[in-house]
């Protein structure tokens, strides 16, 4: 396929973590798109676009991060590549990392088995066979660590958070979202489904106006010669700051 001209002058590339002639991977900036959608109208600049414009070719995405969401991403370089990866992710041979801050003292280690409703983009079609009965839902959590802080965010005189690494089994819409917000320890940054006290003090007082929540790693086979990779993308800008804020290490996820 011939390479696209384009004026790349005033973009901002994107951190490239690994890249041969089938596929490429990404550090996702927060808040980008993957692609466009129907509900953000507005929004002028996605993960396909400025790649696309960056290396001059087309790619197609292997999977998907929520918008708020940070780290690895993984494209195809043509339509076929970017099927055969996602036949992985849907057959969970695909293992994902991640980390979060959230609200609380969760357990050291735990299983969330909890089934989650199917949600749908509003412009996807929902005819007689459409569903949105719950579908099973697995993801795996270890506390990495926890801190206290002397002021009353909520109710209660002194504030809690922890760090934690999450593998998520399967691959539903928001899961780990929905997951942490179902054993009531919402992920900070999280508008839809966290605490917005929370969510206020990190950005007014801790200068932290993201969703913290990262994908770090992820080990996937290759799509055309079949060996095991493994990609990482350690957290960076707020996220960073706030696991130095609080003496955090993420070297254990």
């Amino acid at each position: 396929m011939p390479e696209i001209p384009v004026d790349r002058s005033n973009e901002r590339p994107l951190p490239i973590l690994y890249r041969d002639e089938q596929i490429v991977v990404i550090d996702k900036p927060p808040g980008l798109l993957v692609h466009r959608s129907e509900i953000d109208r507005h929004e002028t600049r996605f993960a396909i676009q400025i790649l696309r414009n960056q290396i001059g070719r087309h790619v197609w995405p292997a999977h998907r991060l929520d918008r708020g969401t940070s780290g690895v991403l993984l494209f195809g370089l043509s339509k076929e590549i970017a099927s055969q990866l996602g036949r992985q992710f849907e057959a969970g041979t695909v293992e994902k990392q991640y980390l979060a801050v959230v609200r609380g003292y969760p357990p050291e280690s735990g299983s969330i088995d909890h089934a989650l409703s199917r949600q749908r983009d509003a412009y996807e079609f929902q005819g007689e066979r459409s569903s949105t009965e719950a579908q099973a839902a697995l993801t795996h959590f270890r506390k990495l660590a926890e801190i206290e802080l002397p002021v009353e965010v909520d109710r209660y005189p002194c504030s809690r958070y922890a760090l934690l690494a999450l593998e998520p089994v399967t691959g539903r819409r928001h899961q780990i979202r929905r997951h942490l917000k179902h054993i009531a320890h919402p992920i900070i940054g999280d508008a839809t489904y966290g605490k917005g006290r929370h969510n206020r003090y990190f950005a007014e007082h801790l200068n932290c106006h993201r969703l913290l929540l990262a994908c770090v790693g992820m080990t996937f086979n290759h799509p055309v010669d079949g060996r095991r990779m493994e990609i990482k993308a350690p957290v960076s800008g707020e996220f960073a700051a706030t696991l130095a804020l609080f003496g955090w290490s993420a070297d254990a996820a």
